[in-house]
């Protein structure tokens, strides 16, 4: 194989994976019930920190890109410090850690049916069932 070859071969998989990674990259937005106020990162970082007990934070489960990224913006730490925050949280019992949905669909019926719960979705699953309160990217 030429050196020419191998090198568009070695950029073509590049390519590729920057183009997944992009994919993944998208928009994450913050939702909650329509009528809600919007929230600033603070807010939502404090939610999902234990800090703040004004409304009810929802997860997606763990592993997911989505949820690794969405800790990653909105509280600027990698999801296992936030792990291990919320394990001393829960044992101490100063905070019980966010209820875990199974999907998209799961999170956007609980956040529209309960105005104290916040939640997150990929913003190309986002519906007029709910409000936008935070665009994180």
């Amino acid at each position: 194989m030429s050196k020419h070859h191998m090198f568009l071969r070695i950029s073509g998989a590049i390519l590729s994976l920057s183009l997944a990674a992009n994919a993944l990259a998208g928009d994450i937005v913050v939702i909650m019930a329509r009528g809600a106020e919007s929230l600033t990162k603070e807010q939502v970082a404090n939610l999902y920190l234990g800090r703040s007990t004004d409304y009810k934070p929802l997860d997606l489960p763990e592993g997911t890109g989505l949820h690794d990224t969405f800790y990653k913006r909105a509280t600027d730490r990698d999801y296992s410090q936030v792990k291990a925050l919320w394990s001393r949280l829960v044992f101490t019992g100063h905070a019980q850690a966010p209820k875990v949905l199974a999907d998209a669909g799961a999170m956007k019926k609980a956040v529209a049916a309960d105005p104290k719960s916040v939640g997150y979705i990929d913003s190309d699953d986002l519906d007029a069932s709910v409000k936008v309160v935070l665009t994180l990217n």
